[in-house]
């Protein structure tokens, strides 16, 4: 079976059987996506991430279809049911629906109406009645008549024969692949409330009296409603129109037209509305939440995705603002590599004298630690406290940054930042974690859940182990598009280290605190359990600031130093002068290069590198401020433009949070002069944006906003 499964992989994929080939078979070697993208390229023919994924995810599928497979022939063969025409059925179900449809009528069954009817000798009846010929029905059931076996009428006889049939009808795999097929296209998703819900019930209340066709219904109304029914405020079902299920079933079955045919046809509507259309609904059902959840965990992980990458402001010394009004604001001090220098708390939003005296300690604290940045979070009393460090006067080099503090308390209470401060309270290490997200994002975030960063929706309603999977490649993919430099990054960065994982992880920094900073990447050889498989799938991701190999601190892979230092040796340089100079690098012809393990493409790969050896591929940082007038949702006025940064993306729209403390919401329709099916095509998380206040609901603390250049009236 692989085989047919790598040739249906590679079309579906529309790529070669060789490649899909090639990376099934590394994949099974236990090497990451990350490494296989990154490292093997003349194997995959070139396959990025996502096809590396795609490739993991579809055998993945196809095998569990193997499994029950050969479930399935167990469980017949057990009974001596296995025919050969069965098995070439079997063997050629293309999807576990199709397989479990052909094994229904096999499976072993409840005491069923159609078991009791047979039971009490019904069958022959049923297969007369099925033929459909011209018969004399009544003198045919009377002959089935028994009250010893609880069959006292001909109309009892008729009412078992039609049980049977109607228990054939719904497990006949072609009747159940075309009603599949016409609930998946036709059905209606419906919600109602649900009686004397109204109250409770009002966040749902779009969905009170709500219908549309599944096949088009997006991610988050499907989730909403489905939502709305575990919480019991909302009844939802998916059904086609009945009276054209039940003619594409008389069209199947009923194949003539005499007394026997009309038995056949009420067993076709006892079929339908008793057997088939529930369990078509379940299906159908199950099948919109995957489609549903499979749209939510894409745009939550490209949310992600956003946010881990956004720009790093880099090794500077920074003072971080918890902000607060009665607690008073937390204050930290952190030095270029992020360590804690000193703590305390100022009451800037209190009486004069306070504010006197927080202003002449932030001033002195920004001397003393030579502060390039202040951060400040963008919760409660932040734009408030971003107004009273504006005012200080402070150097014009010291910038001044809001940062979105999502997720910073999740942090805070955390075992990680336990570890990390056992010393501080929750509030030091939320005022750290703000400050040492501006400065890395991506180092600082790994530490959190990303289900606390606010960038997903219905995130607790998806199916939790596929939006684990989901959240983790993403994180594994940032974490090895920008490598980490592992003299100084934490357990938990390591961890998603392409090979690495929690106990390697630690034993890293544990080897790290024990033998002091690390000289090469040779070294990582000595580190408790790191063998030969985990160094290939780790080496190339992980960087050595000053080492004396200066390919330590590039993406260039231990595997591949030697040809470096040949393409060096060959044009009379050392690997550093070959490095630094582009005129030698210019000189190279890297066809003379190439060998059996290493191609074009991965030379290119390393020659690129060799120009910008540890090259960072976020955007350069850039400083953003709100407007200083607008702090509150009081001071929004319609048709005022505002600059804001995006929040979040889904599938309706964009959040934009424009400094009053609640994020404002621009519509899909509002994104763009033109058409926009995706929120993604136009705006990403953390990009800078222009809006416009469209409505301001006090009541509800809603905010609506236009990113169009047009309005409608002006087009």
């Amino acid at each position: 079976m692989e085989r047919t499964h790598i040739s249906r992989i590679a079309g579906e994929l529309n790529i070669s059987n060789n490649q899909v080939t090639a990376t099934v078979a590394l994949l099974d070697d236990d090497a990451t996506v990350p490494f296989i993208a990154r490292y093997r390229k003349e194997a995959t023919g070139s396959l990025d991430e996502v096809a590396i994924t795609s490739i993991r995810d579809r055998i993945g599928q196809l095998r569990d279809l193997d499994k029950r497979r050969v479930a399935i022939f167990k469980s017949l063969e057990d009974r001596d049911l296995l025919t050969d025409e069965l098995k070439a059925r079997l063997e050629a179900a293309e999807s576990m629906a199709e397989l479990e449809d052909i094994y229904l009528p096999f499976r072993p069954k409840r005491r069923t109406r159609a078991a009791i009817a047979r039971e009490r000798g019904l069958e022959p009846l049923a297969q007369l009645l099925f033929v459909q010929d011209e018969i004399d029905l009544w003198a045919e059931a009377e002959s089935f008549v028994d009250p010893e076996k609880d069959v006292p009428t001909a109309d009892d006889a008729l009412a078992g024969a039609r049980d049977i049939i109607a228990e054939w009808i719904n497990e006949d795999s072609d009747a159940r692949a075309r009603m599949r097929k016409f609930y998946a296209n036709e059905g209606i998703l419906r919600s109602i409330m649900i009686s004397d819900k109204e109250t409770a019930g009002a966040k749902f209340s779009d969905y009170f009296d709500w219908q549309e066709l599944i096949a088009t219904a997006p991610s988050h109304r499907v989730l909403a409603m489905r939502r709305g029914e575990a919480e019991g405020i909302l009844s939802m079902h998916i059904t086609p129109d009945e009276e054209k299920a039940l003619a594409i079933l008389d069209e199947i079955f009923v194949i003539s037209d005499n007394p026997a045919s009309q038995q056949v046809a009420l067993a076709v509507r006892d079929s339908y509305k008793r057997l088939l259309s529930p369990a078509m609904e379940t299906e159908i059902r199950s099948e919109s939440r995957r489609r549903a959840d499979e749209e939510a965990i894409r745009v939550f992980a490209e949310n992600l995705r956003e946010l881990l990458m956004a720009p790093s402001l880099g090794r500077k010394n920074v003072l971080a603002l918890d902000p607060g009004f009665r607690t008073g604001c937390k204050l930290v001090c952190l030095d270029k590599q992020g360590g804690l220098q000193y703590n305390t708390t100022i009451q800037p939003h209190a009486s004069d004298a306070e504010r006197h005296n927080a202003a002449s300690e932030v001033k002195a604290l920004c001397q003393k630690y030579k502060i390039n940045v202040i951060a400040i979070g963008n919760g409660t009393a932040g734009r408030e406290t971003e107004a009273f460090v504006r005012e200080l006067g402070l150097p014009e080099h010291v910038l001044i940054e809001m940062v979105n503090e999502a997720g910073a308390s999740v942090y805070s209470a955390s075992e990680v930042a336990r570890e990390e401060f056992p010393k501080y309270d929750v509030t030091v290490r939320g005022a750290v974690s703000i400050g040492r997200r501006l400065m890395d994002p991506l180092a600082e975030l790994v530490k959190i859940d990303p289900k606390s960063i606010g960038v997903g929706q219905y995130q607790h309603d998806v199916d939790q182990s596929a939006l684990k999977q989901g959240l983790d490649d993403t994180v594994i993919s940032c974490v090895n598009a920008v490598g980490v430099e592992v003299n100084t990054a934490s357990k938990q960065l390591l961890t998603y280290v392409s090979g690495l994982g929690p106990t390697l992880a630690q034993n890293i920094v544990d080897f790290r605190a024990e033998h002091g900073p690390f000289k090469s990447r040779a070294v990582f050889k000595k580190v408790l359990r790191l063998g030969p498989k985990a160094f290939e799938q780790a080496a190339g991701f992980m960087r050595i600031a000053g080492a004396a190999n200066p390919l330590d601190h590039s993406a260039v892979h231990p595997e591949s130093y030697s040809v470096v230092k040949a393409m060096a040796g060959d044009n009379g340089c050392t690997v550093g002068q070959l490095m630094e100079d582009e005129s030698v690098r210019g000189r190279i012809s890297l066809k003379q290069y190439v060998t059996e393990k290493i191609g074009l493409p991965t030379l290119k790969d390393i020659m690129d590198e060799l120009a910008k050896p540890g090259r960072d591929p976020r955007k350069e940082f850039e400083a953003f401020q709100f407007e200083e007038t607008v702090k509150t949702i009081e001071d929004l006025k319609v048709g005022m433009t505002l600059p804001g940064i995006v929040t979040n993306v889904a599938a309706f729209g964009a959040f934009v949070d424009i400094g009053v403390h609640q994020d404002g919401l621009v519509h899909i329709s509002e994104l763009a002069d033109r058409f926009v099916k995706d929120p993604s095509e136009v705006v990403k998380v953390r990009q800078k944006v222009r809006v416009t206040v469209l409505s301001v609901d006090m009541e509800r603390n809603r905010i609506s906003l236009s990113m169009r250049k047009k309005r409608p009236e002006q087009v």
